[in-house]
C-alpha cells in the first residue's frame, strides 16, 4: 500500500540517549486520512496518542499505518534488541504486532498514558518514563548486530562461542527474528540509508552487501512490497 492522502503528516525525529530516537507525527484536522507504508527496520516503537499507548513491531513485511485528520502521535523507538527488558516480553511475542501496551503492563500502561497526556511536553515525558525502565539487553545483542553486517550466521555463532541453535533462540527473544532474517532486515535498511543519501542503487546494493542490484531489488520487494525506486 502506497502512501495515500494529499497532505502528509508532519513527522520529526529527535535524539534520545539510550534509544534509537523519539519522534512525533501530526496530521492537520482539515486533511484527508493518510496511509503510510511502514517497512521492517528491526526496531520496536511505543506510540502515545489520545487513545492510549500502542506497541509496534518488529515487522517482517510492510504494514499500513493509518492516520486520521487531527491525529497526533508521540513515540519512542527502541534500537534492535533493546525493547524486551522494558516491555517484559520476548520480541518474537510482538512480532508483526500492533497491540495496546495495557495488554503487557495492565493498569500501569493506563497511568503512563495519563501522565504523558497531562505533561507540558508529552515527548519528553514519554522518553523519561521509558528510560527509567531501561535495563541492559541480552549481552549478545551488540555483537550479533555488528557481526551480521559482514559475516555469516555460522561465523557469528562461532565467534560468540555458541551453537547456531542457541544463536537463533536468543535472537528470536531479543530481536523478534532469527539471525538470518535479522541480517536481511539490517542489510535492507543499510542499503536504503545509502540510497537516500544519494548513492546510486547499484552502489548502495554493493556497499550494503548484496550480490548485485537484482538481489537488492528482490529483497526490497520481499520486505517492502514494492520496487526500490517507488519506496525511496
Amino acid at each position: 500500500m502506497k502512501a495515500t492522502g494529499s497532505v502528509r503528516p508532519s513527522y520529526r525525529e529527535y535524539p534520545a540517549p539510550g534509544l534509537a530516537c523519539s519522534w512525533t507525527a501530526t496530521l492537520p484536522r482539515d486533511a484527508e486520512p493518510f496511509t503510510q507504508r511502514v517497512v521492517p527496520d528491526g526496531c520496536v516503537d511505543l506510540m502515545w496518542s489520545a487513545s492510549g499507548i500502542l506497541v509496534a513491531g518488529p515487522d517482517t513485511g510492510p504494514i499500513p499505518a493509518v492516520m486520521e485528520p487531527g491525529d497526533a502521535v508521540t513515540a519512542v523507538r527502541f534500537a534492535p534488541g533493546t525493547a524486551p527488558p522494558v516491555l517484559g516480553v520476548p520480541a518474537d511475542a510482538i512480532r508483526d504486532g500492533r497491540l495496546p501496551l495495557r495488554d503487557l503492563w495492565g493498569g500501569e500502561a493506563d497511568r503512563l498514558a495519563e501522565t504523558v497526556g497531562a505533561a507540558r511536553d508529552p515527548r519528553a515525558a514519554l522518553v523519561a518514563a521509558v528510560r527509567e525502565r531501561m535495563r541492559p539487553p541480552d549481552p549478545l545483542v551488540p555483537a550479533v548486530v555488528s557481526g551480521l553486517e559482514d559475516r555469516s550466521v555460522r561465523d557469528v555463532a562461532d565467534g560468540l562461542g555458541i551453537s547456531e541453535r542457541q544463536l537463533r533462540r536468543r535472537s528470536l527473544a531479543a530481536f523478534g527474528y532469527g539471525p538470518k532474517t535479522l541480517q536481511r532486515v539490517l542489510r535492507f535498511q543499510r542499503a536504503l540509508r545509502l540510497a537516500r543519501a544519494g548513492e546510486p542503487l547499484a552502489g548502495a546494493a554493493f556497499a550494503a552487501g548484496y550480490a548485485d542490484q537484482a538481489h537488492f531489488a528482490h529483497e526490497v520487494r520481499a520486505l517492502a512490497g514494492e520496487p526500490a525506486r517507488n519506496l525511496l
